[in-house]
């Protein structure tokens, strides 16, 4: 591509309202242009990266096996009322109606419809194993969207959907893709980890992920060297904490706290150590309210009250509901002579002579244990911290951010028997079809790699992925032998194939050099006074080194 009569538009200031560095990256090279809240452009620039990245990707699915098809976006909502799954995902999904007012959505994933073009084609254990995957836009109405591409209302996704007659052909076709993910990833240049995770609204047996590693990560990853331990911090289990011994039991004892309804607020005030404290937090599960209990210094973990109960349906009781349960302002809820189910954290048990809220407007309980008062359930309900030692083995564990770039699971028999998919076996039985789901954000890819490859001058792209493979930039376009020279390189790169950007446009060489820079071109070769000596400058944009090539020897 010539830049000069082509869409080509850099900014030199930061971009103000975007929060991440890949997002003012792409922004300010003019990759992308935000059009509202969690909604992006893709520019030519943008749209030349992300289509290699596809290419990368469709590459890998065809050696897998994978077959590709494309489903429509605008989808009836019954398909996911009848998998179940409507009110899973309320109102994450957009919704509307046609002009005979029938409902439909914008389909935020597409496993039911890939049982409906499934259930024409698999009647025999004979039609399987079938994989087959779709490129295509998804719709979810986030909350808090966020961080540039990593959280978006739109969003492209690849989703690959695997069909076998048994768990055993399920552990093989997952194979084939979790290998075909390494290898995607890896030819990309990420750094990223492999975890076990929760499997959310999705659900089924086993769900992994692939998560870049960067600061901004909104996930937390848990990896243990010693015993190879790696997994969210949304599934991790905590150790397990022996019970208190009975040794210096104190009596309880009610003692004013005015205005002290936080953790922070006690332990400066009063000087208590939060881990001698135990908070209790009241939440809505689907339509009951349950008291939780665990150690002031530790964070309330909703996925495994998910798990736990087997519902989504989870949230934090507003301060109305609170205070109606307690009979206190919000942030003096204790365990002791409460209305609701109360659930302990492993942790707790292992306390004796904590701190709790009284259920009276400033006041709490000091010298509490577990004899004075009653409690439904004891199980893992807390965040794992870095402080804690890995649960497997007991040795040191390393918590970091990541991306979420990619996921795989087994679903199981979940979408095919409440969707109805089944097939005739060996035996002439009918069984259900047990299937494997494997998805990939395009975007979140473009957005991690930026994370991870970027200097104080811009974005370092690697061959693979790099909007062009090299850039010619003429020192002085007047110069008729300057541009000649240039112009016959950028003519043989593109005959032998060399995916290439001629900068000739009529302005000052070092905002060239900027603008290479900053959209991360792998080589920068400058045509300018040494071409008199048949030979053009080098610049490695990785390494930043420069060397003197013969016009000869270029190739």
């Amino acid at each position: 591509m010539k830049l000069k009569n082509s869409y080509f538009i850099t900014k030199r200031e930061d971009t103000k309202d975007e929060e991440s560095i890949s997002a003012n990256l792409l922004v300010r090279s003019g990759m992308i242009k935000k059009i509202g809240s969690g909604i992006y452009a893709f520019l030519p620039l943008g749209y030349k990266v992300f289509k290699k990245i596809e290419n990368i990707i469709r590459e890998e699915m065809y050696k897998a096996g994978a077959q590709e098809l494309v489903m429509p976006c605008l989808l009836p909502e019954s398909y996911y009322v009848d998998s179940g799954r409507r009110d899973v995902f309320g109102d994450d999904m957009f919704s509307l109606k046609d002009r005979s007012l029938r409902d439909y959505v914008l389909g935020p994933t597409h496993e039911e419809l890939f049982v409906e073009v499934c259930r024409d084609y698999i009647k025999s254990y004979k039609d399987m194993p079938i994989n087959l995957y779709q490129i295509e836009n998804k719709y979810r109405d986030e909350p808090r969207p966020r961080y540039g591409l990593i959280r978006t209302r739109e969003f492209v996704m690849k989703d690959a959907y695997s069909f076998d007659k048994d768990m055993e052909g399920l552990d093989q076709s997952y194979q084939i893709m979790f290998d075909a993910y390494k290898r995607i990833f890896d030819r990309i240049g990420l750094d990223y980890r492999i975890v076990r995770a929760s499997s959310g609204a999705m659900g089924g047996l086993l769900s992994e992920e692939f998560q870049a590693i960067t600061d901004i990560g909104e996930d937390v990853v848990v990896f243990c060297d010693h015993c190879g331990l790696s997994t969210n911090i949304e599934i991790c289990e905590c150790p397990t904490v022996e019970e208190a011994d009975e040794e210096g039991l104190l009596e309880k004892e009610l003692f004013h706290t005015p205005s002290c309804g936080t953790i922070e607020e006690l332990s400066s005030t009063y000087h208590v150590d939060p881990k001698n404290l135990c908070k209790t937090l009241i939440y809505r599960v689907e339509d009951d309210f349950y008291a939780f209990c665990v150690r002031g210094d530790r964070e309330l973990n909703e996925t495994k009250i998910q798990k736990l109960f087997g519902t989504k349906n989870v949230s934090l009781a507003t301060f109305e509901e609170d205070e109606k349960i307690t009979g206190a302002a919000v942030g003096f809820a204790g365990p002791i002579d409460l209305s609701v189910p109360v659930i302990l954290d492993t942790e707790v048990l292992g306390m004796k002579n904590f701190m709790v809220g009284a259920n009276q407007t400033d006041y709490h309980y000091k010298n509490v244990n577990l004899r004075d008062f009653s409690y439904d359930k004891v199980c893992d309900i807390r965040n794992i911290s870095e402080d804690d030692v890995c649960p497997v083995c007991g040795s040191h564990l390393t918590f970091k951010r990541g991306i979420e770039v990619g996921n795989t699971f087994k679903l199981g028999t979940k979408y095919s028997e409440s969707m109805n998919l089944y097939f005739t076996d060996e035996d002439n039985q009918l069984k259900p079809v047990v299937m494997g789901c494997y998805g990939i954000g395009l975007a979140r890819i473009l957005s991690a790699y930026v994370e991870q490859h970027h200097d104080e001058d811009g974005m370092i792209f690697s061959l693979e992925i790099a909007p062009y493979d090299c850039a010619i930039v003429v020192v002085n376009t007047k110069d008729e032998e300057q541009m000649k020279i240039a112009t016959q390189m950028y003519d043989k790169f593109q005959q032998e194939g060399i995916d290439v950007v001629l900068d000739d446009r009529d302005v000052n060489v070092g905002v060239k050099f900027k603008d290479m820079e900053l959209i991360g071109i792998p080589k920068i070769y400058t045509v300018g006074k040494n071409i008199l000596e048949g030979v053009v400058e080098c610049k490695d944009r990785k390494t930043k080194n420069k060397e003197m090539i013969s016009l000869k020897e270029i190739l």
